[in-house]
């Protein structure tokens, strides 16, 4: 498979399983935390989907474009082990939905990362809170859900929080 077709599968799981989330996440109150903007589409899928819920973001360096950047007290800049483990004290109480993004193109880097965000997110997430995820997450708190048929298997990952 070239990397343009793998590009085109990942943002399409990413686009199926953003749009299942409204459903999921039906009853459950909080924020939305998109972790990672990058270029800014997901967050504005996501505002486009959940227009109710108040949208975190948490970015290294913002560099997205400017109809899709957050508003200053939407954008929590700088470095995720800094700032998500200190999110419930700008937050307006535990997420119900958190979109994961922020995979590099190390895998062992990836690895570290996932293993880090499986043991903060539980503890910033409302009981039956949904987590979207580019990496596998292992945590006792955490149900892997099942994908929609329509996705392959280890594309992305949804989870639970129990």
């Amino acid at each position: 498979m070239s990397r343009l077709d793998s590009f085109i599968r990942r943002m399409q799981a990413q686009r199926d399983l953003l749009d299942a989330t409204p459903a999921l996440i039906e009853g459950v109150e909080g924020p939305i935390l998109e972790l990672g903007l990058g270029n800014g589409r997901t967050y504005d899928h996501l505002r486009w989907r959940h227009p109710e819920r108040e949208i975190f973001v948490f970015e290294r360096q913002p560099a997205a474009h400017p109809s899709c950047v957050p508003d200053a007290d939407h954008l929590i800049v700088g470095d995720i082990r800094d700032t998500l483990p200190r999110a419930l004290e700008r937050l307006p109480g535990p997420a119900a939905l958190v979109h994961n993004d922020i995979g590099t193109g190390d895998p062992a880097i990836n690895v570290e990362i996932a293993a880090w965000l499986a043991d903060v997110l539980p503890r910033i997430m409302q009981h039956r809170a949904v987590i979207v995820s580019d990496q596998p997450l292992e945590h006792a708190l955490l149900e892997r859900l099942p994908l929609p048929g329509t996705l392959p298997a280890e594309r992305y990952f949804l989870y639970r929080r129990l």
